[in-house]
């Protein structure tokens, strides 16, 4: 016997009722979001950071590349600290044309 109603509900395409979501601009750089959004703890689970913001995957390895959690936990949530250091100014004039997708390898901090 044949059902009168399908188990699982009609076929609808999501893709043709939705809009795309706004980007949303990255904590550190300012230009808008990709594909791939990390949401990132501007002060470190570690030391009781509950907040995050979203960034680009980029974004957070330079952070974690030039600063110990420490350094991030005295910043808090002050970007404009963060952007005071020579290399990640650097980095955020650098990458400020960039794709929002755009990946590259970040050096490792010499300590």
């Amino acid at each position: 016997m044949a059902r009168k109603h399908p188990k699982h509900g009609p076929y609808e395409d999501p893709a043709e009722d939705e809009a795309p979501a706004p980007a949303v601009p990255c904590w550190l750089c300012g230009r808008p979001t990709g594909e791939t959004i990390v949401w990132h703890h501007p002060v470190p689970k570690s030391r009781g950071g509950r907040d995050t913001v979203p960034m680009h995957p980029i974004c957070q390895q330079t952070l974690t590349a030039n600063f110990t959690n420490s350094e991030l936990q005295r910043h808090g949530m002050d970007v404009d600290g963060l952007l005071l250091n020579p290399a990640v100014r650097k980095f955020v004039d650098w990458v400020a044309n960039k794709d929002p997708d755009f990946t590259a390898t970040i050096t490792k901090k010499k300590r």
